[in-house]
């Protein structure tokens, strides 16, 4: 990776000018993976004079700042107490604490990495993402389009959700092979969403349709592992074949839907 200059903004207003003035500035998160890539950029843009390092909550929603690490989100008791914890599950397994300490929520998010935890885990969620001049955007929006903006925050609407989150690794530290959230609200409708394919997340439609109709047995929980393991498409990789990650849908499905029915 190339730098040619490297911008410390004080106001978000200076960050987003240098953004959208510069050719092929970029903006820097902790620059976990970034480092990794064989970019030029013309201006790397630092956000931690912005203050968006923060966990808080209203009475309505979970805000999280763009410059939050990944171990701020995994430890923090706010985080830790909605939702079954489902947040902090997802991460605490990404490579180490060292790397953890590093990267941050904004990148994790901005980087639509197919591998990604935090991204199927929030899937599940009444999750919006923040941005400077777009303002509130669907997380599944964002993920599917393209913004040349600054992520500020992602809000996360507090509505009694139970959830779950299960992945399979070759090695504790490693990236998931498969990675599998799910989500059940007081309507008795599920989100199901399926990450690590190894593309990122996307939902299983018709598996959460066909929950939607039955009871909440060990018997719909696995055919609904079935349904999804046959809608969605999986592909093979360095990590797994495409056939034994639909092996594993099953399981995780059916294992996360009997989580949250216990």
């Amino acid at each position: 990776m190339i730098i040619d200059e490297y911008k410390k903004p004080q106001t978000i207003e200076e960050a987003y000018s240098i953004l959208t003035t510069k050719k092929n500035s970029q903006i820097i998160g902790g620059g976990a993976y970034l480092r990794l890539s064989k970019k030029h950029i013309s201006s790397a843009i630092d956000l931690s004079n912005l203050k968006l390092d923060f966990i808080s909550e209203t009475d309505d929603y979970i805000e999280i700042g763009a410059m939050t690490t990944l171990r701020e989100l995994e430890i923090n008791e706010i985080t830790k107490k909605y939702f079954n914890g489902i947040i902090s599950n997802s991460i605490r397994n990404i490579v180490g604490v060292q790397l953890r300490n590093i990267a941050t929520t904004g990148g994790a998010i901005s980087g639509k990495f197919g591998f990604s935890d935090l991204i199927t885990a929030l899937s599940v969620l009444d999750c919006k993402v923040i941005l400077y001049k777009a303002g509130a955007v669907k997380l599944v929006d964002f993920i599917n389009q393209k913004y040349n903006d600054i992520v500020e925050k992602i809000i996360i609407r507090k509505n009694n959700q139970i959830a779950d989150f299960q992945a399979i690794r070759n090695t504790k530290t490693d990236y998931a092979i498969l990675n599998v959230a799910v989500s059940k609200h007081t309507n008795n409708s599920y989100k199901i969403a399926v990450g690590a394919r190894p593309g990122i997340a996307i939902f299983a439609v018709k598996a959460e349709g066909f929950l939607k109709t039955v009871d909440s047995s060990k018997e719909n929980a696995e055919k609904a592992g079935l349904i999804a393991s046959q809608e969605i498409k999986f592909t093979s990789n360095f990590r797994a074949s495409a056939e034994y990650r639909q092996e594993l849908c099953k399981v995780l499905v059916s294992r996360a839907i009997c989580n949250i029915n216990k």
